[in-house]
């Protein structure tokens, strides 16, 4: 049986900073398990994650404004793709008819 985590400990977690899993100094208790630990690799306190990294962040809005890109090139709903990539049928792909038909940003558009 493993005894209660005391301030100074080494533990493992996972470091918000590093962004692996690394040594860690107990830092906080709180109700007998360790609350805050401190990287000892990068030195950064962080809450005690229990050596479980966060969920991947996904950002929806790009997937919406993929599907109205692809929407308005063929005229039909963008079939749901668990890739976020997508090609029309048989047509170029969506991101080079985009880039064809908008400048890129920060670029002035040339008279041609």
């Amino acid at each position: 049986m493993m005894r209660a985590a005391r301030l100074g400990d080494d533990i493992d977690d996972f470091c918000v900073k590093c962004k692996r899993i690394m040594n860690h100094a107990v830092v906080s208790i709180l109700n007998d398990g360790p609350a805050k630990v401190r990287c000892r690799t990068c030195y950064s306190d962080h809450d005690y994650r229990h050596e479980q990294a966060p969920p991947p962040k996904v950002d929806s809005r790009k997937a919406a404004l993929f599907n109205q890109v692809i929407e308005n090139v063929t005229g039909s709903p963008a079939p749901a793709v668990a890739g976020g990539a997508a090609a029309a049928d048989g047509d170029a792909p969506a991101e080079a008819v985009a880039a064809e038909s908008t400048p890129a940003k920060g670029r002035k558009k040339t008279k041609s």
